[in-house]
Order: structure tokens, then C-alpha cells, then sequence
């Protein structure tokens, strides 16, 4: 269910990230190589980057596949960016959201996207559910879990928390809640990168940097290249795959893994 990458280095073309790579996003949408829960993801897709200068990010949501829609292979050809969070979804269930259910969620500095399923939604959800303030539950952008997910991530960073914690401690509460459940959650702020390994595949890459400036404001002759994919988009020899449990939190030149603990009963 679903693909989704990020992706944080010097500016360039969406496509390049997006479209380019013989197995990129695009492909993924009809022909993932290592999803391991349903085969096409063709039920709407997302992007998300950051401009310069620019805290809050740009979005193209669309309710349908990614492949037919004209208007994002123009946007993927000239949108520059250093920063980008995009998704291609593949709907647990039949819902009325449409592109609002579509990745990436944003609020703020923030874009979010859930690769998985939620087991016994929305039941297995509702105590979760209950902790959240009513004006933020009310404010959900669809409903489906994928939503919740993100509201309960969400209220998380707004109380402080920085991104690897917000998704390390969502995932403890929503695994011991819904045991069984596949928990890959991916959050950027546009200068970091989170992510978790939970009952899916997850991979990164790590390119030394060649270009000085970036778009979110951070400068430098060795600026490197970070990405963060549900699967690799070629088959270069740099990418390695994230055990399962794990979560993933990454810069533009620096990587750190860190187990997570499955819930006591």
C-alpha cells in the first residue's frame, strides 16, 4: 500500500527525483518493485517541496494515478526545489476524501505521508483518537487512517516535540493499539528528514554534496544529497535498506538509525 520518498539537497527539477530515475515515484505507481501489500498505486498522489526563503511548503494533490495527469509532468519538468516529500497512493479502502486522503498531509513547516494500514480501523483507533483535542480531531483533512495518523503526529510537533520523537512515540502508541498494523511514516520540515521501518521496506541514500546553496536557507561547498524512499529509484550501488523497526532520522549529510522497541501488552 502506497510508495512515498523524500528527498533533501541542492535544488533541482521535481522530475529529477520523481521522474528521471528509471524505477522513480512515477514508475512505482503501476510498477513498485518491493511492495510487499497490493500491487498498483494508482488511488491519488501528492507532492510537496519548499521554496527559498520559504518555511511553509507548496503542494499538488491529485485524486487520481500520477501517470495521467498531464499538468504534473509540466510542474515535475520546471519546479526546482532542495526539499520535496512526495506519495503515490494506494487506498486500504474505497472513501469519499478523494485528493484530500492524498499525501502529503501538511501543516505549517511540515509534510507528512503513512505507507501502511492501520488493523481494525477506525475501532482500533478510537481510544488514540479520544486524546486529541476536539478542535484538532474536528480538523482532520480526511478520514481515513492515514489522517488520524498524521493528526496524532501532528499534535505531537505543535506540543514540541522534535520530528524523530513525534513519529517514534506515535508508532509505540499506534502499534500497541492496533497490533499488526504497518506503520512507515515519513516527515520533513524541509531541513531534516524522519522516517519509520514498521512492516514495510524503507531504504535511503547519501550523496556528498557538489552544489552550495540549498533551498532552505543552509550554504556550504559540501552541502550533500539525502534520500529516503520506500524503495530505490535505480539501482545504484549506494542505497541501503532500514531494518523493520526502526526509526530513520537524516540530514543532508548525516544519517542515524534507531531501533524501536515493540509495545508491552
Amino acid at each position: 500500500m502506497c510508495r512515498h520518498i523524500a528527498c533533501l539537497g541542492p535544488a533541482e527539477p521535481l522530475g529529477e527525483v520523481l521522474v528521471r530515475p528509471r524505477h522513480a515515484l512515477v514508475r512505482q505507481s503501476w510498477e513498485p518493485r518491493r511492495q510487499r501489500h497490493g500491487t498498483v498505486n494508482a488511488d491519488g498522489f501528492g507532492v510537496g517541496w519548499y521554496a527559498d526563503d520559504d518555511p511553509v511548503p507548496a503542494r499538488y494533490r491529485r485524486a487520481g494515478p500520477i501517470w495521467a495527469d498531464l499538468s504534473f509532468a509540466d510542474l515535475a519538468r520546471v519546479v526546482r526545489s532542495g526539499a520535496v516529500l512526495a506519495a503515490v497512493r494506494d487506498a486500504t479502502e474505497a472513501g469519499a476524501d478523494g485528493e484530500a486522503a492524498a499525501a502529503p498531509f501538511a501543516a505549517g513547516p511540515w509534510l507528512f505521508s503513512h505507507n501502511g494500514a492501520l488493523t481494525g480501523w477506525p475501532v482500533s483507533a478510537a481510544p488514540l483518537a479520544a486524546t486529541l483535542p476536539p478542535a484538532e480531531l474536528l480538523g482532520m483533512a480526511a478520514r481515513c487512517d492515514s489522517a488520524l495518523i498524521w493528526a496524532l503526529v501532528l499534535h505531537r510537533l505543535r506540543e514540541g516535540d522534535p520530528l524523530g520523537q513525534a513519529l517514534a512515540d506515535s508508532v509505540t502508541d499506534l502499534a500497541a493499539a492496533a497490533p499488526g498494523s504497518r506503520l512507515n511514516l515519513l516527515l520533513t520540515d524541509g531541513t531534516a528528514i524522519a522516517a519509520t521501518a514498521w512492516g514495510d521496506t524503507l531504504w535511503y541514500l547519501t550523496e556528498p554534496g557538489t552544489t552550495a546553496s540549498t533551498t532552505t536557507g543552509s550554504t556550504g561547498a559540501d552541502a550533500g544529497r539525502t534520500v529516503v524512499a520506500s524503495e530505490p529509484y535505480d539501482d545504484g550501488p549506494g542505497w541501503r535498506e532500514v531494518p523493520d523497526r526502526t526509526l530513520l532520522v537524516a540530514t543532508r549529510t548525516d544519517v542515524q538509525l534507531t531501533p524501536l522497541k515493540e509495545p508491552t501488552a
